[in-house]
């Protein structure tokens, strides 16, 4: 069933697309940082929609990428789930793998760690503000076999009929009572068959995957 009964839209502005987080490589598109309101209240069924932010130019207010939750996991069991391996970051290898968003693991003492990757500091080592805000209010790791990632080549979408306007963080439609949420996805999804789990073009940044980022300033270096 493409819409399960009781199932939400979680629709938000990406004021970053690298290819971090979202994560759409390897065949399954991973929701692992930032955002930990949706990747806490989102549950298996439920459907993310990541529209271009105003700082992205080109793409604003379009469709980056549109998921299905399939799987809903912690950090240390994405770590520890071999499927995943991949998307371990290698900050000495390839775009891709410069932006793995598999990062957060616990040690020994149960303290957080975190991997040299796109939310570390730019030596490697560990961003607290960062690891703060990924990991403080929410232990959860939103995984999607079933996705849409449109990147630089984002669709133009009737963004007023789910009523998304200025929207801060993100904007949650039931989708039991919206026609026009329902619509939407359908017709997205029916436009674009042939793409169904493919990285159709590249994140908008990816040519910038070396750089890091600080959440609490939103400075890229």
């Amino acid at each position: 069933m493409l819409i399960e009964q009781n199932s939400n839209l979680y629709t938000y502005p990406i004021t970053r697309d690298f290819g971090f987080a979202p994560n759409p490589f390897h065949g399954v598109c991973t929701l692992a940082t930032c955002k930990p309101h949706i990747r806490r209240g989102a549950k298996v069924g439920d459907w993310i929609m990541g529209i271009g932010g105003s700082n992205l130019g080109a793409v604003k207010r379009k469709c980056i990428f549109l998921m299905k939750v399939s799987e809903k996991i912690n950090f240390q069991d994405y770590w520890n789930d071999s499927r995943f391996s991949l998307k371990k970051p290698s900050r000495n290898g390839s775009r891709v793998q410069m932006l793995g968003d598999n990062i957060y693991h616990k040690d020994e003492n149960n303290e957080w760690h975190q991997e040299d990757s796109h939310h570390s500091n730019h030596d490697g080592t560990p961003n607290l503000v960062n690891l703060n805000r990924d990991t403080g209010s929410c232990d959860n790791v939103l995984i999607s076999n079933f996705f849409l990632y449109f990147g630089c080549q984002a669709k133009s979408i009737d963004l007023n009929s789910i009523k998304y306007g200025r929207i801060r963080d993100y904007k949650k439609t039931n989708l039991t009572e919206s026609v026009d949420g329902r619509n939407l996805i359908k017709s997205i999804w029916r436009d674009n068959l042939s793409n169904i789990n493919l990285v159709m073009a590249d994140p908008c940044q990816f040519m910038d995957s070396h750089q890091r980022v600080d959440q609490g300033s939103g400075k890229i270096t």
